[in-house]
């Protein structure tokens, strides 16, 4: 399958030539800022620019001379990409904050030729970036009057123009569904309580955590939602008056039913900037673990993980992130006139989209005006779609709420997974199970998938069976690849027996197939003319009608860590390439994304055909890298991208062609990609798109009972919003032979590597970020974000 043909060939169309960029970072350090700046560098090389480092942030413009203001080079930013934190370093500049400081800042970018700047901080930093890019006519007109620029200079650099990119692990920022950095954090902070999850079993401790969030408590939030923690406490939901005495008295109450039910420890989250009602602070090493104690006589401890959260290398999250808004920040500079406003590229869904830069930090500002007036509710709908879904699903699953207040349904659901097991799946089954009881239902657990369904491996599922699910790898419950078209005479028996209302399908394209089949056998089995719907879950990504899908996110940061200590392992040698095999069947999703996060030279794929041609030319491109200073090149190869050119092809094409130059070794991944616990993403992602599953069957079932061939559905996300889509619509974007959509839209991302591996290749720029106002960028009351 070919990628589709561009509508625009980026650099026949916007060139850099004789313009000069500046990229910085600026403020707080996050995980994931070289990424950025690596993208920034090498994007605005290849179009023919001039790229400078500004070391040390705003800090290194006012100050200038050589060692701060430096002239990038291709090799500059290699090997940088897995390197947490900012090489070029970033400080917090009073000076700067002068009009005297503003003013040195231009000289130093006048006498350089730089009018293009790309600023990576927080929104103060932009907020600067702004003001300066605003007095910017006033202060080449000092310099002018003062003797220290010409005149011809100052018209020559007459417009300074700014593109920013938000780095911040707060995740504080408006106008993005995901900051740099953010994701890294979480799994900083996911990495530690998974840490002390075993020790508070062994010892059936209370421990409370606290995390960084000085004012959001996005961090603090989504780690709970991630771990299933029994308490989260942040800046934007404060408790009630008298919380000592009523509502934490109201959670100690719901901790000692979690150890009647035979939990042995319970976690409580608490955000540095947690408040009461009346803007006092709530310390957790106080206020809350003194509380624990007092009331319950619990052991407890505190653990603060402070700047360990900013540590550490970035995820491929962050790194494919950075590297998109990289590039995108490029692209915008490139196009931007004198009348554009200074823009932020930002994330919704899964795309790029340019902001105006201001709209956002004036938003930003709105939500802190929010919580200093008191006005929680109105701060936590500011923070934008996302953070409420994820503040309302949490208060879904946290806590039961008393049969008294419970509805009564009457209606049975089913729930299953089917194919290959993936990170995430337990996450996402926790999360209808216990949406399902909420809302009314009798929830059943089928072991095995459609195997154990025909076979009458069903059993009821209640609330605290699933405690703890959020953390853990594969499938709980058990799935198998079997389809159900061979046993539908027993399995319609089994669904009659158990008097079987709806059915939640939990996994990858065999779960796609069992859905046509069954809704297939609706014309001679009535048993399965109820509401059916399907969440994707395959670390392979090849599920038609989803951009994404639970349990990839876990493969690509496997892929992604195993290639940096692959990498690593060649470090003090010679020169040495890596064929590294990854799983995805005909789907290149890993090979390719993976590709980009890691770093690679090259990704082969079934999707986007190669000959030997091909492979002589990656073997002739890397060659010549390699004589220069490039010291360890990358390949990944999908494991079903070509019959013929095999791993071990690759392999010894690239040993016997690089003799004399580098050496070549191999690694086939495996099983690896589906192991481990669910990273951060994949267990809110699971969340999430469960509870809208299990709501989606509520509403079905309320309707009507027996449904059209709109009650089989499949639940994807599409570019912004999580959409319902019959399965049969689907049929026309398969391709059953290879398994895998017709059209996958990252296939418009391995350009991106191309790139960035210093690849001459065409990009399509058809769908790149357009400008657009926060409000129109905000979802619809209906949709539901699924950024975490």
């Amino acid at each position: 399958m070919a990628q589709p043909d561009s509508k625009k060939v980026f650099f026949e169309n916007l060139t850099g030539a004789g313009k000069a960029i500046a990229v910085l970072t600026s403020g707080g350090d996050a995980q994931g800022m070289n990424a950025a700046v690596r993208a920034v560098v090498r994007m605005g090389i290849y179009v023919g620019a001039k790229v400078y480092f500004i070391r040390e942030g705003y800090q290194g413009m006012v100050d200038g001379g050589e060692d701060n203001i430096k002239e990038a080079t291709w090799e500059s930013v290699s090997s940088m990409l897995q390197v947490g934190g900012t090489v070029i370093g970033s400080a917090r500049c009073k000076e700067f904050r002068s009009h005297e400081g503003r003013l040195r800042a231009a000289h130093h970018l006048v006498e350089k030729g730089i009018t293009n700047l790309c600023v990576i901080g927080g929104d103060g930093s932009l907020t600067g970036a702004n003001l300066f890019r605003e007095e910017w006519s006033g202060l080449l007109a000092e310099l002018v009057e003062q003797g220290l620029i010409s005149q011809d200079s100052s018209q020559k650099h007459s417009a300074l123009h700014i593109v920013g990119m938000v780095g911040s692990i707060d995740n504080d920022f408006c106008g993005t569904d995901m900051t740099i950095g953010t994701d890294s954090a979480l799994h900083r902070i996911i990495e530690v309580v998974d840490a002390i999850m075993t020790t508070a079993q062994s010892h059936q401790r209370t421990f409370v955590l606290e995390v960084m969030g000085r004012h959001c408590g996005y961090l603090a939030l989504v780690s709970a939602l991630a771990c299933g923690a029994d308490w989260v406490l942040i800046p934007e939901m404060p408790p009630e008056d008298g919380w000592e005495d009523k509502m934490f008295k109201h959670a100690v109450v719901l901790l000692v039913q979690t150890r009647s039910r035979g939990t042995r420890l319970n976690i409580i989250i608490v955000a540095e900037g947690a408040i009461d009602r009346h803007g006092k602070p709530i310390t957790s090493s106080i206020d809350v673990s003194t509380l624990v104690v007092k009331c319950l006589g619990f052991d407890t401890r505190v653990t603060i993980l402070g700047h360990v959260q900013r540590g550490g290398t970035p995820s491929a999250f962050d790194r494919i992130l950075a590297s998109r808004m990289g590039v995108e920040a490029v692209m915008a500079l490139l196009e931007t006139t004198a009348n554009t406003p200074a823009c932020v590229v930002s994330l919704c869904g899964n795309q790029s989209v340019r902001l105006p830069l201001m709209e956002c930090v004036q938003m930003t500002q709105e939500v802190q005006k929010a919580m200093d007036e008191k006005k929680f509710e109105e701060a936590v709908k500011l923070r934008g779609r996302s953070f409420e879904n994820n503040l309302r699903t949490y208060k879904l699953l946290a806590h039961r709420k008393p049969e008294s207040e419970l509805p009564v349904s009457n209606f049975n659901v089913a729930i299953l997974n089917v194919g290959a097991p993936a990170a995430g799946m337990n996450a996402a089954v926790r999360s209808a199970v216990r949406v399902g009881i909420s809302e009314g239902h009798k929830m059943f657990a089928v072991s095995d998938g459609f195997e154990g369904l025909y076979k009458g491996q069903i059993k009821e599922i209640k609330w605290a069976d699933v405690g703890g699910w959020t953390g853990q790898g594969g499938s709980l419950l058990g799935t198998k690849r079997t389809l159900p078209a061979k046993h539908v005479d027993k399995i319609a028996e089994q669904m009659r027996l158990h008097n079987i209302n709806a059915l939640l399908v939990i996994g990858g394209f065999e779960a796609y197939l069992s859905l046509l089949e069954l809704q297939e056998a609706r014309g001679t089995h009535e048993e399965f003319c109820v509401p059916m719907i399907m969440v994707p879950a395959t670390v392979s990504n090849n599920v038609p009608g989803s951009d994404l899908s639970v349990g990839a996110d876990t493969a690509l940061n496997a892929i992604t860590s195993t290639c940096d200590r692959i990498k690593q392992s060649a470090s003090g040698t010679k020169r040495r390439v890596f064929i590294i095999e990854t799983m995805g069947g005909y789907c290149g999703y890993l090979a390719s994304v993976g590709g980009l996060a890691a770093g690679a030279d090259a990704a082969y794929i079934y999707e986007e055909p190669f000959d030997i041609r091909d492979l002589q030319s990656n073997v002739e491109h890397l060659t010549e890298k390699m004589k220069t200073s490039i010291q360890r090149g990358l390949v990944l190869r999908n494991e079903n991208s070509n019959e013929n050119y095999t791993t071990d092809f690759i392999y010894q094409l690239y040993s016997e062609e690089g003799r004399g130059v580098f050496d070549c070794r191999k690694n086939v991944l495996g099983h690896m990609q589906q192991g481990g616990a669910p990273s951060p993403f994949d267990r809110n992602f699971g969340t999430k798109i469960s509870a809208k599953a299990m709501q989606w069957i509520t509403k079905k079932l309320t309707e009507t009972f027996r449904q059209g061939r709109d009650s089989c559905c499949l639940l994807g996300m599409r570019r912004r919003n999580l959409v319902f889509q019959p399965v049969v619509q689907l049929k026309d974007d398969t391709d059953f032979v290879h398994r895998i959509p017709k059209e996958q839209w990252w296939l418009k991302l391995r350009p991106l590597m191309k790139i960035l591996a210093k690849y001459r290749t065409s990009y399509d720029v058809s769908d790149s970020g357009q400008l657009e106002h926060v409000v129109r960028n905000r979802p619809k009351e209906s949709d539901a974000s699924v950024a975490m």
